[in-house]
């Protein structure tokens, strides 16, 4: 299985969306809240190139960006394989 990173705060719909496209492919993500954690949200920052909205996704350490990012990759075809390249 490969690793995914999603920072996100409780209430962004953003997030909840992101979560429920990854639980839709039926892979497991680590969540990493940002809200209260001024660190975790540096950490996010200097991962995500400075980009600071939520949610933050990453496979296998490679930056994929937010939902609308992740959403496209999805309807261009390409999550799937990305997602099983970093599962092999």
């Amino acid at each position: 299985m490969p690793t995914i990173d999603i920072y996100t705060t409780p209430t962004c719909p953003y997030c909840l969306a992101a979560k429920a496209l990854l639980d839709n492919k039926g892979v497991a993500y680590n969540e990493l809240t940002v809200i209260g954690d001024p660190a975790k949200r540096q950490e996010m920052l200097e991962r995500a190139n400075g980009r600071h909205t939520v949610p933050q996704i990453f496979i296998d350490g490679q930056h994929i960006g937010g939902f609308d990012d992740m959403n496209a990759l999805d309807r261009q075809g390409k999550l799937d394989p990305l997602l099983k390249r970093a599962a092999s």
